[in-house]
């Protein structure tokens, strides 16, 4: 029988028992050492089980995967590309060993190359070493003159004027310090870093009514901060990236024929032909795969991927001659305007150059971008290829559109042929890839060594004439129209991929000469200028402008090629975008 006693407290009663319960101390000194022991730890596993899914669930924190043998725990090691590469004629160069590939090395001190899965919590970044010869140092000092003219009259705008000491604005987004972060990066330059990227994330703002060129802000503004993201491993790029990459889409997405408008108001998201042409360029169009296939990869989100890579289709449908295509393609029918230019100059070098790199990018397993590129050499070999009478220097010319009449000029972009072709030997395609590029090496440093600065000029001609009848004319010779140098990397860019194939120190040597012509005949009191006259060392004509590229691409490839160790930012890893922005390389 149970004595209860009563008390009220408010309106309801509170009833209490006056049998006393029996103590839970008494009952766990009744078990045995063995239940005891039993019991406290099967508590303790709970305990921790629950403290540690609670962190993953709701803190975010990654699950700890792997403890190395010095207690850190290591990363997710990257998928990067195990393809073989061809064998090199002039330099053996091993396939670098991957993470994964040796339990030893899943913590390395200096991951160079290396980048992190797009996994959160975001990549924790690559590590450079600092410049290590004195004309890396020599470059550091010549972008520290331009950067810092930059800070002082042009902080926030597109482009230094350093001249006058002022500014252009092209599309408002800051062009020269969102095409300069890996630069900077890459340099160690640690505290124009960081200021670097507190404009990006406090001043960049994609939301205002600027008209933008979809190819021109892609491959500077969405590759310069998917790369920065890579490097630093810091997100705050990547959501930048993505915030773009959704303001961009329907370029691409508004079109009948998906091939991409080449216009767009970032802010109405508004896209559109430019006011001068229904067209868009050919390598405008062809030329965004590598930036919005790797923002898909970034964020999981394929539709970046399938809307530009969907061009890529389209155009490996449309017919070519001999795999070469017009510089011109209409969105709303999607097809080549077909009376318009060949060549590998403006708007049509990079159509050629993604080929390969997106099949490399995705780790060699889309055969109809290889199949493409390969019929496109056959081409380029069959219809531009010349020679000169007297010094039987190799040039890439042009035909005509409509008629496809041969016309012997070249613009200094196509300078960037040697690097693509000796990369694509590089990666195993045929060896007369490689002397192709080294018989266009020759010809794009003659651009430079026969003018009077040592600076090439926008487009070179050439002679074509009979040895008979040229016998006082020269093989390259410049029109007063084309004789302007606007700091362009193409070349640079060359030296440094057959650099880092064959280890050839002249080429380190050509692009020295190079570099101090651009410290003679470009450099003023802000930093460095375009010029408008090659020809004459007494008046070279300074332009008053510095292109953003010149910090992105020609600086870059300069501080690279003067590097001993070759393999600096190794191509085995990277595929480098048309504005010299590094992405990794990873399996399909």
């Amino acid at each position: 029988m149970t004595d209860n006693i009563g008390f009220s407290f408010g309106r309801d009663p509170v009833i209490i028992s006056s049998t006393p319960r029996r103590s839970l101390w008494r009952s766990w000194k009744q078990l045995s050492r063995f239940q005891r022991n039993l019991m406290s730890m099967v508590t303790a596993i709970g305990i921790v089980t629950i403290i540690y899914y609670w962190s993953v669930l709701k803190l975010g924190v990654e699950p700890l995967v792997e403890i190395e043998k010095n207690g850190l725990a290591s990363e997710p090691a990257p998928v990067l590309s195990n393809e073989e590469h061809h064998p090199q004629a002039d330099a053996q160069i091993a396939q670098p060993d991957h993470p994964q590939d040796n339990e030893n090395n899943a913590v390395m001190e200096d991951w160079v190359g290396q980048v992190a899965p797009p996994e959160d919590p975001p990549n924790r970044g690559v590590e450079f070493p600092p410049p290590s010869t004195d004309r890396q140092k020599a470059v550091v000092d010549a972008f520290m003159h331009a950067w810092n003219g930059y800070r002082k009259f042009a902080w926030g705008h597109d482009h230094l004027k350093p001249v006058s000491g002022s500014f252009k604005d092209w599309f408002h987004l800051g062009l020269s310090i969102t095409d300069s972060l890996d630069t900077i990066y890459i340099m160690g330059l640690k505290e124009e870093f960081e200021e670097a990227k507190g404009w990006v994330r406090d001043s960049l703002k994609f939301n205002t009514y600027h008209e933008v060129n979809l190819f021109e802000v892609t491959i500077r503004v969405l590759g310069g901060l998917l790369s920065a993201y890579h490097l630093s491993g810091d997100r705050m790029f990547l959501e930048k990236a993505t915030d773009l990459g959704e303001r961009l889409l329907p370029c691409f997405t508004k079109s009948p024929s998906g091939i991409p408008y080449s216009d767009i108001n970032l802010a109405s998201q508004s896209a559109h032909s430019p006011k001068w042409s229904p067209d868009s360029s050919t390598s405008e169009v062809t030329t965004l795969q590598l930036e919005f296939r790797d923002l898909s990869r970034s964020t999981h989100e394929s539709k970046f991927e399938d809307a530009a890579f969907k061009v890529s289709e389209s155009v490996h449908n449309l017919p070519k001659t001999d795999g070469l295509v017009p510089i011109f393609i209409n969105p709303n029918t999607g097809q080549f305007h077909s009376y318009t230019d060949i060549k590998l100059g403006a708007r049509g070098d990079s159509y050629y150059e993604y080929l390969l790199k997106q099949w490399i990018q995705t780790g060699k397993t889309i055969d109809f971008l290889k199949d493409d590129y390969l019929e496109a050499v056959e081409g380029i070999k069959k219809w531009l290829v010349r020679r000169t009478p007297k010094s039987d220097l190799v040039f890439i010319g042009e035909l005509k559109g409509g008629t496809h009449d041969f016309v012997p000029k070249m613009d200094h972009l196509v300078c960037y042929l040697p690097g693509t072709l000796a990369l694509g030997y590089h990666n195993g395609l045929p060896e007369d890839h490689l002397k192709l590029a080294l018989d266009l090496m020759e010809t794009c440093y003659q651009t430079y060594a026969q003018r009077p600065t040592f600076l090439a000029p926008e487009r070179s001609s050439f002679s074509i004439q009979s040895r008979r009848i040229v016998i006082d004319l020269d093989d390259i010779y410049v029109n007063s129209k084309d004789a302007h140098n606007l700091l362009r990397p193409e070349f640079i860019e060359s030296l440094w991929y057959l650099y880092q194939i064959t280890g050839n120190t002249t080429y380190q040597d050509w692009g020295w000469n190079i570099f101090k012509a651009f410290e003679k005949y470009s450099k003023v009191a802000h930093g460095f200028t375009s010029i408008g006259n090659v020809n004459n060392v007494t008046d070279t004509k300074p332009r008053d402008i510095m292109e953003t590229f010149f910090l992105s691409e020609t600086i870059k490839y300069l501080y690279l090629l003067f590097s001993n160790d070759r393999k600096l930012l190794d191509i085995d890893r990277y595929v480098i975008n048309s504005e010299g922005h590094p992405l990794p390389i990873r399996e399909s």
